[in-house]
């Protein structure tokens, strides 16, 4: 059975993309959420953050709030305002990642030395490898665990240290396309979510013969009324201030020096300053053209289109010279840290690749319905 793909009239963003949403004229939400922008007080927006940090601020110890930080353009940039364009004393809480690169380590020491606290929470390596194998075998995606950790451990430090404001990024799901939950849910981040978009089940149910309970702990969302009574809020920074990724580039790499990936971009894409932290983050884009039928340059493309940086045909070309690039520049360092061999990954990539999408046609594997 074909799966009917289509592509944004707008964007390059396929309806395999999960949880995405078309409007009768073939353009995707995503592409409608850039264009209700224009119409956005921002200035009342604005004003909506100073009301919700001032009713916080000082009142719950020495941190007004804490920025989830993997050390990259976006999280660095929202410290970066949050500390000397408003005042406030965040503290940054980094979820490790599962296989960190020389750049990421390098940006994050940068950032630090202009003046942030720090607390790195680096889980067992044991389990975290276990998990990213176990789920690069069964989901065909090695960081499953890791979303879970990167949503729970700042709710776990907000909790522990009475800090009662988080700021994560942007909200995904409507910002690149998929399901909006509620109007509450553009600016709020709750569990319901975190359930629902980054993790889809509970990771206590990950137990085995090699993990138990006691194991998950990094990866577990505190208690909701431990929760409810410290008042702990996460929030979208995106809400109340226009979002953009390059802006983000723009701004911390003139306050530091952010470098970027060595080769002059990164595997898979055509950017150079995204995703940089993480080996393992190249599988998992990879694994997202393989189960999806878009990979990271149509992803990188199609943000770009929103922000009127390139045009369609434009995005298209660079989708089609890199979305199928193979993730070769860590390939071996992945390969050891996931504990298979090259035929293992390979034939795990086979293994998700979705055949309503994919075709074997003259000894290799073509889409049945390309962007174009």
């Amino acid at each position: 059975m074909e799966a009917q793909i289509k592509y944004c009239k707008t964007c390059l963003m396929s309806s395999a993309r999960p949880r995405i949403g078309f409007d009768d004229e073939g353009v995707c939400n995503a592409c409608r959420t850039a264009e209700s922008k224009a119409g956005i007080d921002w200035d009342k927006r604005r004003q909506e953050f100073f009301d919700t940090v001032d009713a916080l601020k000082g009142r719950h110890g020495h941190y007004d709030c804490i920025v989830p930080w993997s050390g990259g353009k976006d999280s660095s940039a929202i410290a970066y305002r949050l500390k000397y364009e408003f005042g406030l004393n965040p503290l940054l809480v980094t979820f490790s990642p599962l296989n960190p690169t020389d750049v990421g380590v390098h940006n994050r020491e940068e950032l630090l030395k202009l003046g942030f606290d720090h607390l790195l929470i680096r889980p067992n390596q044991k389990v975290s490898r276990h998990l990213a194998n176990r789920f690069f075998v069964e989901r065909g995606n090695p960081k499953v665990a890791w979303d879970a950790g990167i949503n729970a451990v700042p709710v776990q430090i907000a909790v522990q240290h009475d800090i009662p404001l988080i700021f994560y990024a942007e909200h995904g799901e409507s910002e690149y396309g998929g399901k909006t939950l509620s109007e509450e849910h553009l600016k709020v981040r709750d569990f319901t979510e975190v359930l629902e978009h980054q993790i889809g089940d509970m990771p206590l149910n990950w137990a085995d013969d090699q993990v138990d309970e006691r194991d998950l702990a990094p990866y577990l969302y505190p208690d909701l009324g431990d929760v409810e009574r410290v008042g702990v809020k996460a929030i979208y920074f995106g809400y109340f201030f226009p979002w953009d990724v390059y802006d983000n580039y723009d701004l911390i790499r003139s306050k530091m020096d952010f470098r970027t990936a060595a080769r002059g971009r990164t595997d898979g894409t055509f950017t150079d300053f995204d995703s940089l932290d993480d080996t393992i983050d190249d599988v998992y884009y990879y694994l997202q053209f393989v189960k999806f039928g878009f990979g990271r340059a149509t992803r990188d493309a199609s943000r770009q289109i929103y922000r009127g940086r390139l045009t369609r045909e434009e995005g298209l070309e660079l989708a089609r010279q890199y979305d199928a690039e193979f993730p070769s520049t860590f390939f071996q360092e992945n390969l050891d840290y996931l504990g298979v061999t090259e035929p293992e990954f390979t034939d795990v990539i086979d293994r998700h690749r979705n055949t309503e999408i994919w075709k074997f046609e003259g000894n290799q594997w073509i889409l049945r319905h390309p962007p174009e």
